[in-house]
């Protein structure tokens, strides 16, 4: 029996995700913080879509939302199986 308990390691895909910088610290700090850390998340994200939506114009708001589109179908097809 040890004195102290080691920290679980992480699995690969979230170790993956955790290292990106911008949005790795967001995911961490979702899946780690507290429940008012997903409005902080969700006000994060929004801002940094409308920056690239007053640096690139319209392809900075368009892009984001036609990348989403694969992430939609996942959830509509995660619902209607239950």
């Amino acid at each position: 029996m040890s004195a102290i308990e080691m920290p679980r390691r992480l699995p690969i895909w979230q170790r993956l995700l955790f290292a990106i910088p911008v949005f790795g610290w967001l995911a961490k700090d979702a899946a780690n913080g507290g429940a008012e850390d997903w409005y902080y998340m969700a006000a994060a994200i929004v801002s940094m879509w409308g920056c690239s939506a007053l640096l690139f114009g319209l392809p900075g708001l368009y892009i984001p939302a036609v990348m989403l589109v694969p992430v939609m179908f996942l959830i509509l097809i995660l619902i209607s199986r239950g």
